[in-house]
């Protein structure tokens, strides 16, 4: 269930700008197909309009994966427009977040294809903004 609202919620990024770019639906999709999602069902969802709704059971992991993707997909496109940095942050605060999070993260994050131990600093990064 968390899987299918971070997709939403990556395609309503996605949509911020007016249109939902090919590398920005790839990179949609790949988190799809990486957990089983059938293709035909994440085609779906791109024709779908969506609620923002953050579950509120996520643990540190999940909120992280959440944060992740948000920005790398914001990213991806090399362009970020100030209706994705306020999105995202409505949805870090949502997640338990400060603010702050989105900076670092922004600094960060690559939208090539990060090791193991960058992850694992960034996600012990992000957890310094988690509000307790």
């Amino acid at each position: 269930m968390a899987l299918l609202q971070q997709m939403k919620l990556l395609i309503n990024l996605a949509r911020i700008d007016g249109e939902v770019g090919p590398r920005e639906k790839q990179y949609i999709k790949n988190i799809g197909l990486a957990n089983q999602l059938p293709s035909d069902q994440i085609d779906l969802l791109f024709e779908q309009r969506h609620e923002l709704i953050v579950p509120d059971n996520l643990n540190k992991d999940q909120k992280f994966d959440y944060i992740f993707s948000m920005v790398q997909l914001m990213k991806i496109d090399e362009r970020m427009y100030k209706e994705e940095i306020l999105f995202c942050s409505k949805i870090a605060s949502r997640l338990g977040y400060s603010e702050e999070v989105l900076f670092d993260l922004m600094l960060h994050v690559r939208t090539s294809t990060m090791g193991t131990n960058e992850l694992n600093d960034l996600k012990e990064l992000t957890e310094k903004h988690l509000k307790k």
